[in-house]
């Protein structure tokens, strides 16, 4: 192991450098409180909590979930929601979310938000029907608001679930039929599903998906998406069939990136002339029937750069 030569500084000298950089890197402020907290009972046994992000003069590390003083739950900065989970039914909670920095600092709680879980259901284990007629507006470049059919159910709807990407970002309770998401990128495809859920925690298929594109941050006449548009995903025995229609970019485009479960997966390549209007790819899987994929492409443009991602889509294999 290579061996530095000792510094040898007087004492005194040390302290004071010490107590200088001390001064200048101490961190004591704290976060901003979070702010729009929300408690959702899914469950006889869990709930679903929601927050606003917080802000930081270095940067939020990570949010903290107390009920009665204490500490039940912590995610890390770029999470706004969680599941608390192994509650009592028939139980009243009240729960607040702090903020914390790097340096250990934490916000002040949030105000309590009220929530007590539905009774307990033994023996339910069908799931609620799936929501029908999803419906999507955009507002501006950063939220979007879903409408949806209510779902049915033998005992109770006591949550819906909104889904991004196959991931839950958003819950509102068994009595509501619509959803506001913020927090949005501007220019962005997103794809939302909604499933129901009853007190027994069973969740009801995916509602069929809605597209919407949030508004561009760029100043008008900045040019139309270069997504891949009608997007369909077909699973059959042992591979996925894809079907779209590339972006009008003014040549034709002879490359596409596939992305499956949100990473890189391959390059889509025509060596020669791309056909002409919609593409079609068919890709081999093997895992096991029942396995769900999420699906998305975006195409290479004429000046070398990759476009905006197509809407997503989801399959599960037979």
């Amino acid at each position: 192991m290579r061996r530095f030569p000792k510094l040898i500084v007087p004492a005194l000298g040390l302290a004071l450098v010490l107590t200088a950089c001390a001064g200048d890197d101490e961190d004591t402020e704290p976060p901003s409180t979070p702010t729009g907290a929300t408690a959702q009972a899914g469950s006889g046994t869990s709930v679903h909590v929601m927050w606003e992000r917080s802000t930081d003069d270095r940067g939020v590390t990570g949010y903290e979930v107390h009920h009665g003083g204490r500490k039940v739950a912590a995610v890390p900065a770029a999470r706004t929601m969680v599941d608390i989970e192994r509650l009592t039914p028939s139980t009243a909670y009240a729960f607040t979310v702090r903020a914390r920095d790097a340096a250990g600092n934490l916000s002040a709680p949030s105000p309590a938000v009220p929530v007590t879980t539905p009774p307990a259901t033994p023996d339910d284990d069908t799931p609620p029907t799936r929501p029908a007629a999803l419906r999507g507006t955009v507002e501006g470049t950063r939220a979007v608001t879903l409408t949806w059919a209510r779902a049915t159910d033998a005992v109770g709807v006591t949550a819906y679930d909104v889904y991004q990407a196959d991931s839950r970002v958003h819950s509102v309770p068994g009595t509501a039929t619509t959803a506001r998401l913020t927090q949005l990128r501007p220019g962005t495809v997103y794809t939302f599903t909604v499933r129901a859920r009853d007190a027994a925690d069973n969740s009801s298929p995916d509602s069929p998906p809605v597209d919407l594109t949030t508004a561009s941050a760029s100043a008008p006449g900045s040019g139309p998406s270069t997504a891949p548009t009608a997007l369909t995903a077909t699973a059959r025995k042992g591979a996925v069939v894809l079907s779209w229609t590339p972006p009008d970019t003014g040549a034709p485009v002879k490359e596409h990136q596939l992305y499956l479960d949100g990473a890189f997966a391959t390059t889509i390549v025509w060596g020669t002339q791309p056909p002409p209007g919609r593409a079609t790819y068919t890709f081999t899987v093997t895992d096991n029937p029942g396995t769900r994929y999420t699906v998305k492409l975006r195409a290479k443009l004429p000046d070398g750069t990759w476009g905006d991602f197509s809407a997503q889509r989801t399959v599960v294999m037979p």
